[in-house]
């Protein structure tokens, strides 16, 4: 990079710490200003990483001429509203995911983006594993052979017990799913991008285990809740879910099925996928990232411990410390914004990251996924 790139965060909680981290990793992009909707901890946010400002009104970041792109952070329902006004005010931007909280939505922030000719990124950052980029490039070369099933899941156990709480149970800042947007979207987009292939018909069973809750009268950030003091309860009816199971045709041959949710005792986070193919198959989870377990018919299975140097060629760049050091959740993004910031300095690189159209396709997975619960049948995804 030949200059500096001046960025604002949108979102204070956890995943706005989460993009702060990485893109201070990167050297060239400065962070400065975060929005917030609570002063207190926006400033308390910004003064661990000596950032000067801090504002409530997101009007007087996007009217900056100074600030080149923004990243949005805020609850899933209001990722549309502002990533829109942040196009419209000619900003790159990064929006986490679920894009949007329908396709309606979704389509019109893809044309938003065309039409200003601005870089946009869905953040799903899970892609940028050093292994996951492996089993991608395994698949091109044909290590693999031809795609026969794929399988597996993302689980948690966060929100195990009714006393569990998180702001994804309500949809009114969540939109109208929770485990499926939130996780699930994950995994489908990971299962397309390593296969190439792409889900065509689904059939979902999802269910909300815990149909009330007990919601804190105080705010409580993601994934704090097992370490959080006993406080003030109120019960709220939960409309979403906290669990799915997905059958899945990758067009004419290809079969698979995941489960999701966050009612998972004992697993953390446990994003998992296996491919099985014709020659070989894969199987991988965010669990144990640094190991790729490789199955062979007619020859002993094998285990490759991330190294760079005994890694595809085209995986090598994902891979930025020695085999043996690990490398995780926070490198996926650092993997990402690199790439991304890379294509905001020069606009004749052809984005190698998820953008607005790939969140605009989970969108249509979800809601497919939606339809097919209500109706309790198969149907198909579109394109």
């Amino acid at each position: 990079m030949s200059r500096r790139v001046k960025i604002a965060i949108l979102g204070t909680g956890f995943m706005g710490r989460v993009h702060l981290e990485a893109v201070s990793r990167l050297g060239y992009v400065e962070v400065a200003a975060l929005w917030t909707t609570n002063l207190e901890r926006g400033s308390k946010l910004a003064r661990e990483f000596s950032i000067e400002r801090v504002e409530t009104d997101i009007r007087r970041i996007l009217e900056d001429p100074t600030i080149q792109a923004v990243h949005v952070c805020t609850p899933n329902a209001f990722h549309a509203q502002a990533a829109k006004d942040a196009l419209e005010a000619g900003k790159h931007v990064v929006c986490e995911k679920p894009l949007a909280s329908s396709v309606a939505e979704a389509e019109a922030m893809v044309a938003l983006a065309e039409a200003k000719g601005l870089r946009n990124c869905t953040n799903h950052n899970l892609r940028f594993y050093p292994l996951v980029q492996q089993i991608r490039r395994m698949r091109e070369d044909g290590d693999l052979g031809e795609i026969l099933v794929v399988q597996g899941g993302y689980v948690q156990d966060f929100l195990l017990y009714d006393t569990d709480w998180n702001w994804r149970l309500d949809s009114r800042e969540s939109g109208p799913s929770c485990a499926m947007a939130d996780i699930g979207s994950h995994w489908c987009d990971m299962a397309e991008h390593v296969t190439g292939l792409r889900i065509t018909e689904l059939c979902a069973d999802l269910n909300t285990f815990h149909k009330t809750r007990k919601r804190p009268t105080e705010w409580v950030e993601t994934f704090a809740g097992k370490m959080d003091k006993p406080q003030a309860f109120e019960n709220f009816v939960v409309d979403n879910e906290d669990f799915g199971a997905v059958l899945v045709h990758f067009g004419e041959q290809a079969r698979g099925s995941f489960t999701a949710g966050e009612v998972f005792a004992g697993r953390k986070n446990r994003l998992s996928i296996e491919v099985y193919g014709t020659k070989a198959s894969v199987a991988w989870n965010q669990e144990a990232p640094d190991e790729l377990w490789i199955g062979n018919r007619n020859s002993y299975n094998q285990t490759l411990v991330k190294d760079a140097s005994l890694m595809k060629a085209a995986a090598q760049s994902y891979s930025h410390i020695p085999g043996g050091h690990s490398e995780g959740y926070h490198d996926t993004f650092k993997n990402m914004f690199k790439r991304f910031y890379e294509s905001v300095e020069n606009p004749s690189i052809e984005p190698d990251y998820p953008q607005f159209a790939d969140g605009l396709r989970q969108m249509r997975i979800i809601e497919t996924e939606l339809a097919s619960n209500d109706k309790r049948g198969w149907i198909s995804v579109p394109d």
